[in-house]
């Protein structure tokens, strides 16, 4: 099915798979954690600190709690900085894979 693939990068695409999910449930978690803080008046987790759990990999998580939890949808400068992040993300990992490769 993905043969098309160099088999160096088939050999760690499963690492990078568990370490995409495992910072997605991080995310996630970090997500509901800071929305029920922002509901009941407690210390909520820096936006900061979000931004960089996505940026680790755990963006996935992060869209699908905003999107389920409506949580850090509203503020556009959030957002911005959100999408900037998959976005390097996303290159840092095409870079990777294009370096494992040569």
């Amino acid at each position: 099915m993905l043969s098309f693939l160099d088999p160096a990068l088939l050999e760690i695409l499963p690492a990078i798979v568990a370490l995409y999910l495992f910072f997605s449930v991080i995310a996630f978690f970090n997500y509901a954690r800071d929305k029920s803080a922002a509901r009941s008046g407690q210390r909520r987790i820096s936006e900061q600190r979000l931004l960089l759990i996505g940026l680790a990999g755990g963006w996935p998580g992060a869209l699908l709690a905003q999107q389920t939890l409506r949580h850090k949808t509203a503020k556009r400068s959030f957002q911005l900085q959100f999408w900037v992040s998959v976005v390097v993300n996303l290159l840092a990992l095409g870079w990777f894979c294009v370096a494992i490769q040569s």
